[in-house]
């Protein structure tokens, strides 16, 4: 899904996304048009600072994402563990707190804010000779794959959690083999 270069539109989307879908999570790519054949991890989403016009000439009131919201919501995803045991042969990946205050971090944000910090945001270069979209696609198969790795760990120890409280809550996850995952 393409979400348009709108503040309010992404959001919405983003919402939808989240109250229909009810993903484990949601993964978000975003171009960086200055990256030079670089992936970066984005570690959070920030609620203030959008004071940049969008497509549409908007930029949210006060530059805030979301009224209720705090400062800064972390994923869930450790993205820095991601990025020490990751490689992707061919382009370099490295680890960010900050997806700049615009579109991509407002999406972020919002993502992370509807899905309680469910949600992950990576930064790609644009396609080239180098970067090509066969080969970003395997590298954010690559990427992805780790990082629902990372959520079936933690739905394992929720579980634990829960189960030594008391209370068992029965989750299943089932993580994409390389053929069957999909990015839409």
């Amino acid at each position: 899904m393409q979400l348009p270069v709108v503040y309010q539109k992404a959001k919405e989307q983003v919402f939808k996304i989240w109250t229909t879908l009810q993903p484990l999570l949601t993964v978000h790519v975003g171009l960086a048009s200055s990256a030079k054949a670089i992936i970066i991890l984005e570690q959070c989403g920030k609620n203030k600072g959008y004071r940049e016009m969008d497509a549409c000439g908007f930029h949210p009131e006060g530059g805030c994402c979301m009224l209720d919201g705090p400062e800064k919501i972390e994923s869930t995803v450790n993205m820095k563990t991601l990025w020490k045991n990751i490689s992707v042969e061919g382009i370099d990946i490295i680890f960010s707190r900050d997806a700049g205050r615009y579109i991509c971090d407002y999406t972020y944000y919002a993502s992370l804010y509807y899905g309680n910090g469910r949600a992950a945001f990576i930064h790609v270069p644009p396609l080239s000779k180098s970067v090509t979209a066969a080969f970003l696609g395997k590298a954010l198969q690559t990427i992805i794959l780790e990082m629902l790795k990372q959520c079936g760990e933690e739905s394992k120890m929720d579980h634990i959690k829960k189960k030594k409280r008391g209370f068992v809550r029965t989750q299943s996850l089932t993580l994409l083999s390389e053929a069957n995952l999909k990015i839409i």
